[in-house]
């Protein structure tokens, strides 16, 4: 039989307000302690790619040199005119051979880096010196010793 007075259970399958807060609360620990290490692996990344195109517009400029018996005056010689490096600021490049060692890019004792010609990218501050020890430049990309070290300034 039908019993009136008989309550139905006022508890609801939900969460709790306090549940969702300490959802939310966790997921924003998780992410807090996640997102350097993204963003890290994410400049990892663009540094790889910037050696890895420094290391290709090398091989084209001394394949160039090859054929001409000269280092090409731009990337426009060589088919990169306007190539740009992963944060979007034009790649470098510089012929020493042909413009002198004024513009060259130097150590910390003022010695160019390479004798044939350089290629780097300005890094993600987009800004350069042309001694890498300054600090604009230690995040700049550069092939120095006419090719042997493809890396970071800093790294140099």
């Amino acid at each position: 039989m039908w019993n009136r007075n008989r309550r139905q259970s006022s508890a609801s399958p939900g969460f709790t307000l306090i549940e969702v807060m300490l959802v939310v609360v966790l997921v924003g620990v998780l992410l807090a302690v996640a997102m350097p290490f993204f963003r890290g692996f994410k400049e990892k990344a663009r540094i790889a790619q910037a050696v890895h195109d420094i290391t290709a517009i090398s091989a084209a400029a001394t394949n160039y040199s090859i054929d001409n018996r000269a280092y090409p005056a731009s990337l426009a010689d060589i088919g990169l005119a306007g190539k740009v490096d992963p944060w979007g600021n034009p790649y470098v490049y510089y012929n020493i051979d042909a413009n002198g060692k004024s513009g060259a890019r130097k150590d910390h004792a003022l010695n160019p880096l390479n004798t044939d010609f350089d290629v780097y990218s300005m890094g993600a501050d987009g800004q350069s010196k042309l001694q890498i020890t300054q600090s604009d430049s230690l995040d700049d990309v550069i092939r120095a010793s006419n090719g042997s070290f493809v890396g970071l300034a800093s790294d140099f």
